[in-house]
């Protein structure tokens, strides 16, 4: 019994000992609100999907529809698109936030192993010293006055001793604590793994439907033609508007003493594939659904994911999304000289803004009227567009 007491002296003795040792929070540049914002972020991504497939159904099957479907799955895939950068953005941040708390785990069982130690070493000290038990310091006492000085000094020592053990149960919860938040993260992060390749999975599905709707043009020669006709019109429309706008651009620039003359030629290659699948000017019409008088060239072997750089210093004078040229850019050089980028699957850049030559300004893609993945893209020079084969060299020419 006297052994045991003396044991539980010799604890609190030891804890005391260690009063100086805090439990300190390591601060987290990534916290639980960041993963619940993507995951708001995402459920309203999903919730805009849903309604486009609700208006998708809607749709009849006939050929008249095709494009009017095309576009809407164009909207879909860029969501789609969107959900995958966000799901790929939560498992960024689950890593980030599953290292932190390894560290602040391994940080809190480093704290508790020195304080063992520590333990350990006052334990052997006390026993060499035959440290005498709390009672055994009041039994001792001469006198009433030196028995209340006794019990005043006791009374110190285990509120100390309180506070430690108080810290002390602290930390083992906080280990605890993080034990069980590192699984669950874990958890969530592998959830979040398995969610991205569903939806990439989806996502080359819906490519494919999209794509394959368009080539439903050539089974009715009659509506194709009458399609093409609109189309046409589109294109011819956009052209217009865009020399329109280079104009203004260049009035204002010249009003604000901004050069505006146009130096031709000067461009880039706007992708890293060099590889020409249409040619400008008369053609047979690609795959029965294409336009017989191209107004620039296609450039192929490149997929989903090139990026997509201005051939040429410039600004931004057009970026959005249309029937024919899906999601296109077209970029002013100076009065009259403008590109255009066309069938992205995502843009990065918005009207007004100045890029410099190879700055990113998006992703190559299959929207619009396209049955697969290629970058269309055009020059125009004094309002006229020319063959931009013209000054992008070492191409080679599909068979």
């Amino acid at each position: 019994m006297i052994r045991s007491k003396r044991l539980f002296c010799l604890l609190l003795a030891v804890l005391m000992a260690v009063t100086s040792l805090t439990l300190i929070q390591p601060a987290s540049a990534v916290t639980q609100k960041d993963i619940d914002s993507l995951k708001s972020n995402a459920s309203s991504l999903a919730q805009q999907k849903k309604e486009l497939q609700a208006k998708i159904s809607d749709l009849s099957d006939d050929i008249s529809n095709t494009m009017k479907k095309k576009t809407l799955l164009d909207q879909q895939i860029s969501l789609l698109a969107d959900q995958i950068s966000n799901v790929e953005e939560q498992i960024s941040t689950y890593a980030t936030l599953i290292s932190q708390t390894e560290t602040e785990l391994a940080d809190a069982q480093a704290k508790e192993q020195a304080q063992y130690e520590l333990f350990c070493e006052r334990v052997r000290a006390m026993e060499e010293r035959g440290t005498v038990s709390y009672w055994s310091v009041l039994f001792n006492a001469t006198n009433f006055t030196d028995l209340l000085g006794r019990l005043d000094a006791v009374n110190e020592v285990m509120d100390a001793d309180q506070a430690v053990i108080d810290q002390l149960q602290a930390l083992q919860d906080e280990i605890t604590a993080k034990q069980e938040t590192l699984t669950s993260q874990k958890a969530d992060s592998e959830a979040a793994k398995a969610d991205l390749v569903s939806k990439k999975s989806e996502l080359d599905t819906q490519r494919a439907s999209a794509n394959k709707l368009v080539q439903q043009l050539s089974t009715s020669k009659g509506e194709y033609e009458s399609d093409m006709d609109d189309l046409a019109a589109e294109e011819e429309a956009n052209q217009q508007k865009i020399m329109e706008l280079s104009r203004e651009l260049a009035a204002q620039q010249a009003a604000q003493g901004q050069a505006t003359s146009a130096a031709l030629g000067g461009y880039i290659w706007p992708v890293s594939s060099h590889y020409i699948t249409s040619t400008f000017g008369g053609r047979s019409s690609p795959g029965g659904i294409g336009s017989t008088n191209h107004k620039g060239v296609d450039i192929g072997r490149v997929g989903y994911t090139t990026d997509i750089h201005a051939a040429k210093a410039g600004t931004v004078i057009i970026s959005q999304y249309s029937s024919s040229y899906g999601n296109y850019v077209v970029i002013s050089h100076g009065s009259g000289n403008t590109t255009l980028y066309a069938h992205m699957s995502s843009r990065c850049v918005s009207v007004g803004q100045t890029v410099a030559q190879g700055d990113k300004i998006g992703v190559t893609g299959s929207t619009g009227h396209s049955t697969g993945p290629h970058l269309h893209f055009e020059i125009s020079e004094n309002g006229a567009r020319i063959n931009p084969l013209k000054y992008l060299t070492n191409y080679t020419l599909a068979g």
